[in-house]
């Protein structure tokens, strides 16, 4: 990718195993400014949610992380950083696409299939949150899907055709810095309680009876809220609420 121009420091590599590993060893060994974003052709062993790996052919997708400093927020509200991430990327593209939703706790979907993983990672210190990275893969213009992974799509598989992926780049960070400086200003709460009820809206499946699994087996409910700690809330066909934090539950898709 030629990357002629992106609002904040950016590293470009052909090739690494991981951009989320790659920022995390660089931010341990030296400074690196607030919004330094690495971004890969091609990563070797990307990661995913739950242990997984990202499936990305070479040089077709957009595959970066970057890092944050979010001193400033406590560690009990750091499910916010979750939140304008798959906000960001959501809504830029609904520049070109529609039923785009947030699958929780951040997935991206298009319909019933997966277009964009996020993995945050937080350093948490006494005071709040010491570094935020953030990596997120993104399906731009890959046609075929090889891996054993349920259901990809790309947004050229959407619109049916290719799409400027420095273009997307930038307009997602500038969204997301956007949401990230709001909650750093005189009003924090308003933004923050703003940031809360769109991702409410946003949800996949945030309306109807659907169908879940948990550690005691599947069963059906409805989605009631996700709280601000990004406990996931839903209502079981017996009137009973279950509560669940990330990796306890999962869509039964």
């Amino acid at each position: 990718m030629n990357m002629t121009y992106t609002p904040f420091p950016l590293i470009q590599l052909k090739e690494t195993d991981s951009t989320n590993r790659y920022l995390t060893q660089k931010c341990d060994t030296e400074k690196v400014d607030e919004y330094t974003t690495v971004c890969a052709d091609y990563q070797t062993a990307g990661k995913g949610q739950r242990g997984n790996r990202w499936e990305s052919e070479r040089g077709k997708n957009l595959m970066f992380s970057l890092v944050l400093y979010p001193v400033f927020l406590e560690a009990r509200r750091q499910f916010l950083l979750s939140q304008i991430a798959a906000l960001a990327v959501k809504e830029e593209l609904e520049e070109w696409a529609t039923d785009i939703s947030i699958k929780w706790p951040n997935d991206i979907y298009w319909q019933e299939k997966k277009i964009c993983g996020l993995l945050i990672e937080n350093e948490l210190a006494s005071n709040g949150i010491a570094r935020c990275i953030i990596g997120i893969g993104l399906n731009i213009n890959q046609e075929i899907f090889r891996s054993d992974a349920p259901n990809p799509v790309s947004l050229k598989q959407i619109t049916g055709c290719d799409h400027d992926r420095q273009q997307i780049l930038n307009g997602l960070l500038r969204r997301l810095q956007a949401y990230y400086q709001g909650l750093q200003g005189t009003e924090a709460d308003r933004i923050a309680a703003n940031i809360q009820t769109r991702y409410a809206q946003a949800l996949f499946r945030r309306e109807g009876w659907h169908r879940y699994e948990d550690t005691h087996g599947t069963f059906t409910a409805r989605l009631l809220r996700v709280e601000a700690d990004g406990r996931f809330v839903l209502q079981d066909e017996e009137g009973k609420e279950r509560g669940y934090l990330f990796k306890e539950v999962q869509y039964v898709l």
